[in-house]
């Protein structure tokens, strides 16, 4: 690579927004966002979709899928987005072929109109990180994968996943994790120690900043009533039931729920029958706007779940003022580390989360000092140390 040129990566990930999704991996297209910002990157996206033969919209997140474009672009960045066949009953096993035959043409186009990149930047181990390691293989390039989380706590369950994972490792120039407990984990599995790293996500601080709690539940139409806060989808590993359940013993709190998923009929039938319907509102998903909104108003966000990888909303809510109570998973541990940003549960039970809740409760921080525990996980000083990490691997070459 000349010096006197930006250095080039390709993003190859299936969690990526498109104009149908633009939801979808926020996370992986926000870091590649201020990677870009600094000035020293171009970069090209291959996001590929699953192959489904309609769009009709009786069919959800299938029809969807259907309705991407196969190229856009998306602020300014060019986006592909091949089919790829998810087999059933197979699709666990065969994902990474599937996925990796499907991007080649992609990437090969790429490389023929000239964006001729220096390392790929893959997301997701499994399939996505296995696919780019085939990639990279076959297009003789240097290879960096970063694990977000079920990735590594999920899918390494199960037998082929894990050891197709273990594989890819061994080929790639470095192995990232979200969080320092996401790479030990990688560590346990068998992965070259010597290719780890955490690079946990930043915090957008000039969107998420502090706002009066009065005015931002005016303009929610929210009461002035104290208000517990859940971000992120509607599934079960998230605890959205064991919040719901938790208000049996906080008589004084609502729930307000941001976020869609296939639990969502679920957990409104349980509100029903807990009768607390009149305390919990579903909000479905909002803007990023709106969602800072809905940190200020909140008076704590609760993050009771099963496993998490490195959960940006307690980063968020924080720098919003807005303390919070989760479980210690993942990188939980990490971004809660002091009274003044939060409680961590002493397990995944209701129990624990009406105690941590009341034990917060009762001795509130000064929003002030929850933002300042967010700021010293600004972008800047992440963005610094990924361009570090892609120029060693870009100097190191493709490995044997």
């Amino acid at each position: 690579m000349s010096p006197s040129r930006p250095l080039r990566t390709l993003l190859f990930s299936t969690l990526y927004p498109s104009s149908v999704r633009p939801g979808h991996g926020i996370f992986v297209e926000k870091r590649l966002t201020e990677l870009l910002s600094s000035g020293q990157v171009h970069t090209r996206v291959v996001a590929p979709v699953p192959w489904f033969f309609s769009t009709h919209p009786r069919f959800g997140d299938y029809a969807r899928w259907a309705r991407t474009p196969a190229r856009e672009s998306r602020h300014g960045l060019e986006v592909q987005h091949p089919r790829y066949f998810v087999l059933p009953k197979l699709g666990m096993s065969l994902s990474p072929l599937t996925l990796a035959r499907a991007a080649r043409p992609a990437v090969a186009r790429l490389l023929d109109e000239g964006f001729d990149f220096d390392v790929i930047d893959a997301h997701y181990f499994y399939p996505d990180g296995v696919a780019a390691a085939l990639l990279a293989g076959y297009f003789n390039k240097p290879l960096v994968i970063t694990a977000r989380g079920s990735d590594i706590n999920l899918q390494t369950q199960f037998a082929v996943p894990r050891r197709l994972m273990q594989w890819a490792a061994q080929r790639a120039n470095a192995c990232v994790g979200v969080s320092h407990a996401l790479t030990q984990r990688m560590a346990q599995l068998g992965f070259p120690a010597d290719r780890l790293k955490a690079l946990p996500n930043g915090v957008d601080s000039s969107l998420f900043q502090l706002q009066t709690q009065a005015q931002t539940r005016q303009a929610l139409a929210w009461p002035n009533t104290p208000t517990l806060l859940i971000v992120g989808n509607l599934v079960e590993n998230k605890g959205q039931h064991l919040a719901i359940e938790a208000l049996l013993h906080l008589p004084h709190f609502r729930l307000v729920l941001v976020g869609e998923g296939p639990q969502r009929a679920t957990l409104e039938r349980l509100s029903s029958n807990l009768q607390l319907s009149s305390r919990v509102q579903f909000l479905g998903q909002v803007a990023p706007v709106q969602l800072a909104l809905c940190y200020s108003a909140a008076d704590l966000l609760l993050l009771p779940s099963s496993r998490e990888g490195w959960p940006n909303v307690l980063l968020e809510a924080m720098a919003c003022g807005t303390p919070v109570v989760a479980t210690r998973v993942g990188g939980m541990t990490e971004i809660v580390r002091s009274p003044t940003a939060g409680q961590l549960m002493a397990e995944r039970t209701v129990a624990s989360l009406v105690q941590a809740v009341q034990a917060l409760w009762c001795k509130l921080p000064a929003r002030a000092a929850v933002r300042a525990c967010a700021l010293g996980h600004g972008w800047p000083a992440i963005t610094q140390s990924q361009l570090s990490l892609f120029h060693e691997v870009v100097q190191e070459g493709v490995l044997a």
